[in-house]
């Protein structure tokens, strides 16, 4: 509304006479009028504090309703303790009772940031398990009464105690994996009258030799199961003929050796490795 009637002041949008209320032939602008608000100072306000622990009440109605104190005093009301209450802490201050934890966190970051601790080292990120090995006939654990388990470490064990201390090598559970690995493809494939699967990487397994491609091979005893009467026995047989392969037994530079004993249908399957 932009314009009024003069004479009954009924509102036009424009200034466009005479007045369809009342036919008058002139308009006004139309003014409205800001309305004008007075301020009115209502003076100090009052309250009833306990002077012992300072609760402040609205009435004087001792006792404290804190500390049970029979006496209040009017004093007058100040917002300093609402506005203080009002402030909110700054971020250091928040983060002030976590700062060991913090510390502890940064700490952990730069151990495996430089290397000092490895990534191995947190489960589920370390090397993984190597491959399982496959289903083969026979045993690899137990035949005719005789650990063959026991055997692998003795055949270990034998080997040693014919090397100097100059070219001792370690038994490498990685390298006995493999060869646990290989020797029952071979066995499967010597079942099934066909060609042995592939290699699985060597890698997978984590020998100590790491990449490097390791000496061995397999070897089959010419005499059954049977014609052992116990595991020294058996492990001195094995412990021959991995000594008369010369290509497989290798030199005095390796340092590790692994190997699987598997029997099926009475035959002795053994896989040797070294690096």
């Amino acid at each position: 509304m932009k314009w009024r009637c003069e004479w009954c002041g009924k509102p036009h949008e424009e200034n466009d006479p005479p007045c369809d209320n009342c036919g008058h032939g002139s308009f006004e602008k139309a003014i409205v009028r800001e309305p004008s608000y007075e301020t009115v100072d209502t003076g100090p306000t009052y309250v009833w504090a306990c002077p012992n622990c300072g609760r402040e009440h609205v009435k004087n109605s001792p006792p404290c309703s804190r500390c049970g104190n029979p006496d209040l005093e009017k004093v007058e009301q100040d917002y300093a303790d609402v506005e203080r209450d009002l402030e909110t802490s700054s971020w250091l201050e928040v983060a002030r009772p976590y700062a060991p934890a913090f510390f502890v966190v940064a700490v952990v970051i730069a151990l495996f940031a430089t290397g000092v601790v490895p990534l191995s080292a947190i489960p589920g990120l370390g090397t993984p398990a190597p491959p399982e090995a496959p289903d083969a006939p026979g045993n690899g654990s137990e035949a005719a009464g005789i650990d063959l388990e026991a055997v692998e470490l003795a055949v270990h064990d034998q080997l040693e105690a014919e090397r100097s201390a100059a070219a001792s090598r370690e038994y490498d559970d990685g390298l006995a994996a493999f060869a646990e690995f290989r020797n029952r493809q071979l066995v499967v494939a010597a079942d099934e009258g066909v060609e042995p699967d592939d290699m699985p990487p060597l890698n997978a397994f984590d020998p100590t030799c790491g990449e490097e491609t390791p000496t061995g091979g397999a070897i089959t005893l010419g005499d059954s199961i049977d014609a052992y009467d116990d595991e020294p026995e058996l492990a001195t047989a094995i412990s021959v003929a991995i000594q008369s392969e010369s290509a497989i037994e290798g030199g005095s530079a390796f340092v590790a050796e692994g190997l699987d004993v598997h029997v099926a249908d009475g035959t002795v399957f053994v896989y040797y490795l070294t690096c």
